[in-house]
């Protein structure tokens, strides 16, 4: 199988997404302030938590699967389950729908299924059920990003805010053209994307499987 890497090699030991900077220099900046207070089992409770947000927002490279018709998972996690939908709030028409649980321990940064160009960027606010739930792609805050990838054919990326994540970031618009596996945003601190693929895709995981972005395959175009 052909593939190629998501973008430059990044020479860093440990890649961070920028996203994460904020959280990490400020508990790193707890961290400093109460051990200069001589309050060092509190500095070390700030030195873990600095090491475990380093941990969330890592952002290793991948290697992108170039096979023709193949749509890659957007997130890291658990696949929750893999059923086909006659109608959804973000389409009307039957889709494939795979759901994936990302939890703290994830990569969170997600990337594009496949190529094509954004059609629509739409934002509904909502609550914080834990993402494993299946009421959490209808009740929870979440993005929803749809595509159109070639042929008429529609493909939608739900970007859902967890029990713990209530930050999602989407770095794209309306008009965008991307390619397969690149980066387009992070939901902070455990959650979930719901992905809807057309419905003549040929699935190639199940529920229980693990995932990784922009690597696994979750199906493949007819």
């Amino acid at each position: 199988m052909l593939s190629k890497r998501s973008g430059p090699v990044n020479q860093k030991v440990f890649p961070i997404a920028r996203e994460g900077y904020p959280f990490i220099l400020g508990s790193a900046f707890a961290m400093a302030i109460v051990a200069v207070l001589g309050l060092y089992e509190l500095a070390l409770f700030f030195l873990a938590v600095t090491f475990f947000v380093s941990s969330f927002f890592r952002d290793p490279e991948r290697v992108i699967p170039e096979e023709k018709g193949a749509l890659v998972s957007p997130a890291d996690g658990k696949v929750l389950g893999v059923s086909v939908v006659q109608e959804s709030e973000f389409a009307a028409e039957k889709m494939l729908k795979v759901s994936i649980f990302m939890s703290i321990f994830n990569v969170h940064v997600n990337r594009i299924p496949e190529n094509g160009r954004v059609t629509d960027v739409a934002y509904y606010p909502g609550k914080f059920f834990s993402a494993n739930l299946d009421k959490a792609s209808r009740d929870n805050e979440r993005n929803a990003v749809s595509m159109e990838i070639g042929r008429g054919r529609k493909l939608i990326v739900v970007q859902v805010a967890g029990l713990i994540a209530r930050r999602i970031i989407c770095k794209i618009r309306m008009g965008d053209r991307l390619s397969r596996g690149e980066r387009f945003g992070i939901i902070c601190f455990g959650s979930r994307l719901d992905v809807y693929l057309p419905p003549e895709t040929v699935p190639a995981v199940s529920a229980g499987d693990k995932v990784l972005a922009g690597t696994s395959v979750l199906g493949h175009l007819l």
